[in-house]
């Protein structure tokens, strides 16, 4: 069997550090889509209420941009040589699936309860994740709708390991043109979509699986930069600082053909930067125990979110209708409470023992990597995307005063 990762050039450690802030900037992202979908609920009716939220979040769905290049940087950063490609892809829908299943299911019930009709052709094409791949108007968010981005992930998941060893052999000259061109093709999307019927637009600029890697393919090549000591970027300040200023430009000024562009590249800069905090023991705030969870349990809350909310306001009868005054934001803020709720109890009761009992287990740590932690680095869980992926890696020692990247090199 075909390894997932190649020997490069300059074998790399046998493993590398935990990057426990990218699972906290995982919760930043889940939050971002959740007031997204708030906002377009129409929840909050008060006009001066509506419009804060407006404010924070009208970008908010391109929190699963973040989560796509995330899984990208995720997966190749923690890629071990010793895996296979029938491994790691065991290891992903052992992660991904039993709570697709679960909220799979739970759709069909409320569809049930609310006799909505259901297409056994849509029905079945969600349960195998394929929906991402059919442009027909309502297909891809058929079931539970934010499910297409799982669609799109398993794709990724097919491609990586045939991807990955010709990645860990590229000169650094092309890696460093990929992250140069990549933004470019996001942002080609935008005439390129007029050769695509008008109907089909939006699935192929947002939806369609291929489109959708370039944001992958963007955060797999920055981990393979940062995996060799070649990456360059700003800190975490100077990354959040330019993260702001991108997202409020976006939203202010700039014309929404460029949003997608920036925003990629807003979102690299932020996941590069902490996870460079992370492996050199500087100071993150983005690994609290605190964020750490709702990092852990966002792959979760993001399946949950849309259904709850939606099934709350259609049975309470306040679909569309909105609530008046404090009662708005109170209903959001007791949506996101709900939310959590339901999704810790799926993460630890689904999620974790599917993942153990499904997952093949990774090799043994060489007995030659110290087991010390980076310092100022708690542990942490996966780091990912919409689905989560495989913790960053193991930890590695910085004994010696030596620079955390010097056996990368």
């Amino acid at each position: 069997m075909t390894s997932v990762a190649a020997t490069s050039a300059a074998p790399p450690a046998p493993a590398l550090p935990r990057l426990p802030s990218l699972t906290g900037l995982r919760w930043i992202a889940a939050l971002l889509v959740f007031g997204f979908h708030a906002g377009t609920m129409r929840i909050i009716a008060e006009p001066d209420y509506k419009a804060v939220v407006d404010a924070l979040f009208t970008l908010g769905l391109s929190g699963v941009q973040f989560f796509f290049i995330l899984s990208g940087f995720v997966l190749v950063w923690s890629a071990r040589p010793g895996d296979s490609r029938r491994t790691f892809w065991r290891r992903r829908v052992a992660k991904i699936y039993p709570n697709h299943l679960v909220l799979w299911a739970a759709t069909l019930v409320v569809a049930w309860w609310f006799a909505d009709p259901v297409l056994p052709a849509a029905a079945l094409e969600n349960l195998l994740l394929l929906q991402a791949w059919d442009p027909r108007p309502g297909w891809f968010y058929s079931i539970n709708t934010v499910s297409w981005s799982l669609s799109c992930e398993f794709f990724f998941y097919l491609c990586l390991p045939l991807a990955l060893p010709l990645l860990r052999r590229a000169r650094p000259k092309l890696l460093w043109a990929l992250i140069v061109v990549l933004p470019l093709l996001i942002l080609a999307l935008w005439p390129a979509q007029e050769l695509v019927p008008e109907v089909s637009r939006w699935w192929f600029t947002q939806i369609f699986p291929p489109v959708r890697s370039l944001e992958f393919w963007l955060g797999a090549v920055a981990a393979e930069l940062m995996r060799r000591g070649l990456w360059r970027g700003p800190g975490l300040t100077a990354a959040s600082a330019i993260f702001v200023v991108t997202w409020v430009a976006a939203a202010q000024w700039i014309r929404a053909e460029l949003w997608t562009t920036l925003l990629a590249v807003a979102y690299l800069l932020v996941i590069t930067a902490a996870a460079d905090a992370d492996v050199r023991g500087r100071r993150s705030p983005w690994r609290s125990r605190p964020l750490i969870w709702l990092g852990e349990v966002s792959f979760a809350f993001y399946l949950v979110h849309v259904l709850v909310m939606t099934s709350v306001l259609r049975w309470s009868g306040d679909w569309g209708t909105g609530f008046g005054g404090w009662r708005g934001p109170a209903v959001v803020l007791g949506f996101l409470v709900a939310n959590l709720i339901l999704a810790g109890l799926l993460h630890r009761f689904v999620e974790t023992p599917m993942m153990r009992r499904l997952a093949p287990r990774r090799p043994a740590r060489p007995a030659s990597v110290p087991r010390q932690r980076a310092a100022g680095a708690p542990a942490a869980g996966d780091g990912g995307a919409p689905a989560p992926e495989s913790g960053a890696a193991d930890e590695v020692g910085q004994a010696n005063g030596r620079s955390p990247y010097a056996d990368l090199r």
